[in-house]
């Protein structure tokens, strides 16, 4: 059985856990928010599905720019088929009926397909998929090497940054918190929200931050800005 979930395509991924603040400027995506705010609390959570575009644009044209074009309509192809809910945390009105709203990812879902129905946003059938109660003893072995190596990737990305002030005790949180902060391509960090549990998480994160340390240890001897050369991470 499945259910049906509105959802949002955008060029980023989103992990439980995770703030995502958005501007809503899209009506359909503003009868979203709407409809979202009025529903009781207590029936259902105030939350939509994030689901990651392989190909696209995730949104029509802001309005108030010069020579929109109409955006062609978001197929199953078009999206990647594991996504992550955003709940509402809090939304602000503009005075022109546009939203800022600040969102935190909840749970991992599926998709099975995706329709256009009487909504004017995309809706998707999707499955959840199952979250461990507790991390196994494989995902708490490997949650402090992650955690070293993690540090050790930021210190030659950002010297003496303090990212790490305030380490996560949970290794889920952790590997969470690693797959959305380091700079990785769209389709790792995708392959990442995938994995079935943590511990196959904290493993592919692991292999992910040696590779990089190593590139970014060699290409700290080349004489220009570090910041340069790192790879970009995936735009909101």
């Amino acid at each position: 059985m499945s259910d049906r979930l509105p959802v949002f395509p955008l060029s980023t991924v989103l992990f439980p856990g995770l703030v995502l603040p958005l501007h809503i400027f899209e009506e359909r995506y503003r009868s979203l928010v709407r409809e979202l705010v009025a529903a009781p609390e207590e029936e259902t959570p105030h939350e939509f599905g994030v689901v990651t575009l392989r190909h696209g644009s995730e949104v029509a044209p802001d309005p108030g720019e010069d020579g929109a074009v109409p955006v062609p309509p978001i197929g199953a192809d078009d999206l990647y088929d594991v996504g992550c809910t955003a709940e509402l945390r809090h939304v602000t009105e503009l005075p022109d009926g546009r939203f800022d709203i600040m969102t935190v990812g909840r749970r991992r879902f599926r998709v099975l397909g995706v329709e256009q129905g009487a909504e004017p946003y995309l809706t998707a059938h999707v499955e959840w998929l199952p979250e461990e109660d507790e991390p196994s003893p494989t995902a708490q072995l490997f949650a402090p090497r992650v955690l070293a190596a993690f540090r050790a990737y930021l210190e030659l990305l950002r010297p003496n940054s303090e990212v790490l002030d305030q380490v996560p005790d949970d290794a889920t949180v952790l590997s969470h918190l690693v797959a959305a902060t380091a700079q990785l391509t769209v389709e790792e960090r995708q392959m990442l929200l995938a994995a079935p549990d943590t511990a196959s998480r904290l493993r592919a994160e692991l292999k992910l931050l040696n590779r990089e340390a190593g590139l970014l240890a060699r290409v700290r001897a080349v004489p220009v800005p570090l910041s340069d050369l790192a790879r970009p991470a995936s735009p909101n």
